[in-house]
C-alpha cells in the first residue's frame, strides 16, 4: 500500500491545534463495545453497512475484496462491505484530521487499511477508535502479536489500535534466462552491476520501492538493521550513511543510462524490465512477479530472490477511526478478514497472493495442509524461505533521513 506523510504545512497546523484535542464526544458510548461479549457485537453488526477505505491501485486486491470477501461477509454475518478506493492513504488521514478539528463525531469511514507513517500520525493525533485488537476472536486465536514485525509498525508500538491483515516483503525480480546466478548480497549485486553495465537501476526516492532499495543498501553497508530499529539521531546517522552514499555512487556509472537519470516510479522500472532494457526489477510484494507473469507483462522466465542477510518486511493493518459510524460492523469485518479461510484465500496468487498475518502453527491441521499444498507458482519463493529472510522495517524518521540524504549525496552528484 502507499504510504506518504501528509504535507508539512498541514501537519504543523494540526500539531499546534492537536494539543487542545481530547477524545471526541460521541465516541465514549461506542467504545463500550470493547467491554461487551463478542456475541453482542455480532448481533449489533447484523444488518448494517460498513465502508472500508483503502488504496485502490491493484486490480487483484480490489477483486478479492469485491468478489470474494464482501459477498461472504454479507452471507455469514449480515454485514455489507463497501470498498472505498483512495489513491494514497494519507488522503484518509487528512480527512480524519479535518473532521477531528471540526468536531465531527460521526464520520463516514468505518475501517482503514493503514500502516507506517500514516499509523504514526493517526496514533499521535488520536484519530483511532481504541485498542480493539484483543476483542477480535480470530486475532486472539491465530495471530502471534508478540513478534516484532507485528507488534511494531515501522518501529511504532501498535498497542492494539490496529489489527495485522497481511505481510509484505521486499524481493528482487529477475529473468533467469539472462541472470544465471542472482546476487546473494549487496556486495555481489555491486559486482554484478559492474559486469553488466546498463542492465540494472532502481526508482528514485522518495518513490516507495526506491526508498526501500536504499534502506537495503544502508543495512548491508553499515553493519545491519538492528541499530536503526529505534531510530538514530542525525549526527550519528550521517556518519554511518557515508558508506551507503559511497556504495550508491560507485554503482551509478554502471546503471541504466549511466545513472544520469532514474526511473521515477516502480511502474517505470517494471516497464524497462518488461522491455528487456534492464534484467532486474524489484518490489515490496513477494507475489507480484507471479501476478505480472499471469497478466502477460513479465516473461515466463521471471523469478524472485532475496539476500542472504534478509530483506525488508512489514505488516499492514486494519484500524477503526475515532468517529467510525459503525464500529461493531468494523470489528466483525476485521474478525472475518482474519479468519483462516479469508487469509489463505488472500494468499492464493489467483486472488491477492501476499503472505498472511496468521501464525501457521496456530492453524488447524486441515488448514496447515491447505497452506502446505498451495501452488503459488515458481515465481514466488516458498513461504518458509521468505520467513527466514525477513528483517523488520525502521521508523519513519530513518526513512526521512535516507530520502533527504539520497537527494544531497547521490542525486546531486
Amino acid at each position: 500500500m502507499k504510504k506518504r506523510m501528509i504535507p508539512l504545512l498541514f501537519t504543523v497546523l494540526v500539531l499546534v491545534l492537536g494539543g487542545c484535542m481530547g477524545p471526541s464526544e460521541g465516541t465514549t458510548f461506542s467504545r463500550s463495545l470493547l467491554k461487551k461479549p463478542w456475541e453482542e457485537v455480532v448481533k449489533q453488526a447484523k444488518g448494517t453497512d460498513i465502508r472500508l477505505y483503502m488504496w485502490g491501485g491493484d486490480e487483484s486486491i480490489n477483486r478479492y475484496i469485491d468478489e470474494w470477501a464482501a459477498p461472504r461477509l454479507k452471507k455469514q454475518y449480515g454485514v455489507k462491505l463497501e470498498r472505498v478506493p483512495v489513491s494514497d492513504t494519507q488522503d484518509i488521514i487528512n480527512k480524519l484530521l479535518t473532521e477531528k478539528q471540526a468536531g465531527k463525531n460521526k464520520g463516514t469511514v468505518d475501517l482503514i487499511w493503514i500502516n507506517g507513517e500514516n499509523f504514526h500520525t493517526a496514533k499521535e493525533q488520536k484519530l483511532l477508535w481504541g485498542a480493539f485488537a484483543d476483542r477480535i476472536p480470530n486475532v486472539k486465536r491465530y495471530v502471534n502479536r508478540e513478534t516484532p514485525d507485528i507488534r511494531l509498525d515501522f518501529g511504532e508500538e501498535t498497542q492494539g489500535l490496529e489489527v495485522p491483515w497481511g505481510k509484505a516483503q521486499f524481493v528482487f525480480i529477475y529473468d533467469r534466462n539472462k541472470v544465471k546466478n542472482p546476487p546473494k548480497s549487496m556486495a555481489e549485486l555491486k559486482e554484478w552491476v559492474r559486469n553488466h553495465p546498463g542492465k540494472f537501476t532502481y526508482p528514485a526516492p522518495p518513490d516507495f520501492t526506491g526508498s526501500a532499495f536504499v534502506r537495503q543498501a544502508l543495512f548491508e553497508t553499515t553493519g545491519g538493521h538492528k541499530q536503526y530499529v529505534r531510530g538514530m539521531e542525525d549526527e550519528r546517522f550521517n556518519r554511518k550513511a557515508e558508506k551507503l552514499w559511497a556504495y550508491l555512487n560507485d554503482l551509478e556509472p554502471y546503471l541504466w543510462r549511466e545513472g544520469k537519470t532514474y526511473p521515477e516510479s516502480l511502474a517505470k522500472l517494471d516497464q524497462l524490465y518488461a522491455n528487456g532494457e534492464v534484467w532486474m526489477t524489484m518490489g515490496y510484494d513477494a507475489a507480484r512477479a507471479a501476478g505480472e507473469i499471469r497478466k502477460g507483462r513479465f516473461p515466463e522466465s521471471t523469478r524472485t530472490f532475496v539476500l542472504d542477510q534478509g530483506t525488508l518486511s512489514n505488516t499492514h493493518y486494519l484500524s477503526i477511526p475515532f468517529n467510525a459510524p459503525n464500529p461493531a460492523g468494523a470489528m466483525v469485518a476485521t474478525h472475518f478478514l482474519l479468519s483462516p479461510d479469508a487469509q489463505l484465500t488472500k494468499m492464493d496468487p489467483d486472488h491477492w497472493g501476499e503472505d498472511m498475518a496468521l501464525d501457521p502453527e496456530r492453524l488447524s491441521k486441515e488448514d496447515q495442509a491447505r497452506l502446505k499444498n498451495m501452488d503459488r507458482g515458481e515465481a514466488i519463493l516458498p513461504s518458509d524461505k521468505l520467513a527466514k529472510h525477513r528483517i523488520p522495517e525502521v521508523p519513519a524518521s530513518v526513512v526521512n533521513q535516507l530520502e533527504k540524504g539520497w537527494k544531497s549525496h547521490v542525486a546531486k552528484k
